[in-house]
């Protein structure tokens, strides 16, 4: 049975594939180079939406022998090979927009017709709703892969505005409006790419929770019965989770069994509190006064 995540990348793979197609065939024949910058960014957002459902489909499959800690920071992996073909289209782009200005052959271009207008102006509307639903899909799976797409149909969205507004400017007589679009178009494809490089690369590093997460954690392992004081609280993301290290004070003179059991406490507390925490150790200290055994 296919899975939320997975029909919603599916979903963007049949819209990608249907705008393509119209980019390509009215861009061609309504003579609109911005169109069809716009289609071959379409297009490779195909092999990117393949890439997000192989990262979404092997990043939520469970631990096994050899992937203890679980297989999540493969859709990180997916994000980055999608930054990736997102720089290499949007230079493709930028580079024809440019060699177009340069050369002037955008000059002797026939100015694009009406129907790329429609093209244009129904890809906008298409990839912004696209955006939402794959957007609240990403959110509600926790899938980095699923919300970096969605970020890249909000920005194929502007894209196609860009397209859209140099379309209708080389009709009213300013041709080289539509070469300048295709540089809009690389622009804003590059930045979307630096978005999404920058956020899997952080969650690939290790990189801490936010400093208002740490304080929550902080503060709920302090309400815990019998925790004195939190002497370091270390965390890491891990794909779309956590991982929390943390060591708590507790009365030296108390039994182990009743130290152990305040631990749990702390320990299952905390994944109750923040589902997103995906494992928990926590270690006992006693308090500063105690540690200079007798």
């Amino acid at each position: 049975m296919i899975n939320k995540a997975t029909a919603t990348a599916f979903y963007s793979i049949g819209i990608n594939s249907a705008l393509t197609a119209a980019k390509f065939v009215v861009g061609v024949f309504a003579n609109s180079k911005a169109l069809i910058s716009d289609g071959v960014d379409s297009c490779s957002d195909i092999l990117s939406n393949v890439i997000v459902l192989l990262g979404v489909h092997f990043g939520k499959k469970a631990s096994d022998d050899d992937h203890r800690y679980g297989h999540e920071r493969i859709e990180s992996v997916a994000s980055i090979i999608l930054a990736t073909i997102l720089v290499i289209t949007s230079l493709g782009i930028g580079l024809n927009g440019i060699m177009q200005i340069i050369t002037g052959a955008y000059l002797t271009s026939p100015a694009p017709g009406f129907a790329a207008i429609i093209v244009a102006g129904v890809s906008v509307i298409i990839k912004e709703i696209s955006f939402f639903i794959v957007a609240r899909s990403a959110k509600k799976e926790k899938s980095d892969a699923l919300m970096a797409d969605a970020w890249h149909h909000r920005s194929d969205a502007l894209s196609s505005l860009g397209c859209l507004v140099g379309i209708v400017f080389s009709i009213l007589g300013f041709k080289i409006a539509d070469s300048i679009a295709s540089l809009f178009i690389c622009l804003l494809i590059l930045k979307a790419a630096w978005g999404i490089f920058k956020e899997a690369y952080t969650k690939l590093t290790d990189k801490s929770c936010s400093e208002q997460m740490l304080e929550q954690i902080r503060s709920t392992t302090l309400e815990c019965d019998g925790v004195l004081g939190v002497d370091d609280l270390r965390t890491r993301l891990f794909g779309s989770q956590m991982y929390v290290d943390i060591e708590i004070c507790l009365d030296g003179k108390m039994t182990l069994f009743r130290a152990h059991e305040i631990a749990e406490n702390v320990h299952d507390k905390l994944e109750e509190n923040y589902p997103d925490i995906k494992h928990c150790m926590v270690h006992v200290n006693p308090q500063a006064a105690q540690r200079h055994y007798e």
